[in-house]
């Protein structure tokens, strides 16, 4: 079997057999990656709790018919110890990890700035820069944009006529001018709007802010984008501590 390596962040784990578990990856080489860890239910097992959701690891796996097989791993970032204590943080994690496994492809290409993203918002997380939250709506926005659907703050997402505009359309990618306006646009506050520029920007200043009744607006509405083109709701984000 051909062996290669990688590095990744697991995103979810389920049982496979009586030992064994397969286990889901956003790698850094190789987008989405489905393998099995054969044994790691064993109390014996070598890959002990590094093979948990929210570890960042290094990974040796070798190359199989349908699914790869785990055949080392190293621990770079132990994630899931922080997050663990912290309900807000890992509920907001988890939302990550799902978002992750929706918007990559599972085609063996890298996945280099997703990869990032996702390394970066959990440290984000851990370390507690901003509430938690808020680092979960920035990081889908960036994600999606990334993924080729970023949405339109500023400009009419349409006849890219200069803001600001005031309604808003998922499905037409944005805020929209009133000739472009399409039945069932919601009509955000202009502090909501300027909100989501600044969660999608990265820029913290104008992000810490904002009230908490801008913030509750600006979190349905990536919600609402996100399920657009995902094509269906997060479970986890029914969680998620608002």
């Amino acid at each position: 079997m051909s062996l290669y390596r990688d590095a990744g962040i697991v995103l979810r784990v389920h049982k496979l057999g009586e030992a064994d578990r397969i286990i889901t990856l956003l790698t850094r080489e190789r987008g989405l990656v489905r393998a099995v860890a054969k044994g790691i239910r064993k109390t014996t097992s070598r890959f002990g709790g590094r093979l948990e959701p929210f570890m960042h690891v290094e990974l040796q796996l070798a190359e199989g018919r349908s699914l790869d097989i785990i055949t080392q791993v190293e621990t770079v970032n132990a994630f899931a110890k922080d997050l663990g204590a912290d309900y807000a943080a890992y509920t907001a994690g988890t939302a990550m990890l799902e978002t992750a496994e929706r918007l990559v492809q599972e085609d063996g290409e890298p996945a280099i700035q997703q990869f990032q993203l996702l390394t970066g918002a959990l440290h984000a997380l851990t370390e507690g820069r901003m509430t938690p939250s808020l680092i979960l709506d920035s990081y889908q926005l960036r994600a999606l944009s990334i993924a080729g659907y970023a949405p339109t703050f500023d400009g009419c997402a349409r006849c890219g006529a200069e803001g600001p505009h005031r309604n808003f359309s998922a499905q037409s990618g944005g805020m929209l001018c009133d000739d472009c306006r399409v039945a069932g646009s919601a009509a955000p506050s202009p502090f909501t709007v300027t909100l989501l520029a600044g969660l999608l920007s990265g820029d913290w200043e104008t992000v810490a802010t904002s009230d908490d009744r801008t913030r509750r607006e600006a979190s349905s509405i990536v919600s609402a984008y996100l399920s657009w083109h995902l094509e269906r709701g997060l479970r986890s984000l029914s969680h998620v501590d608002r």
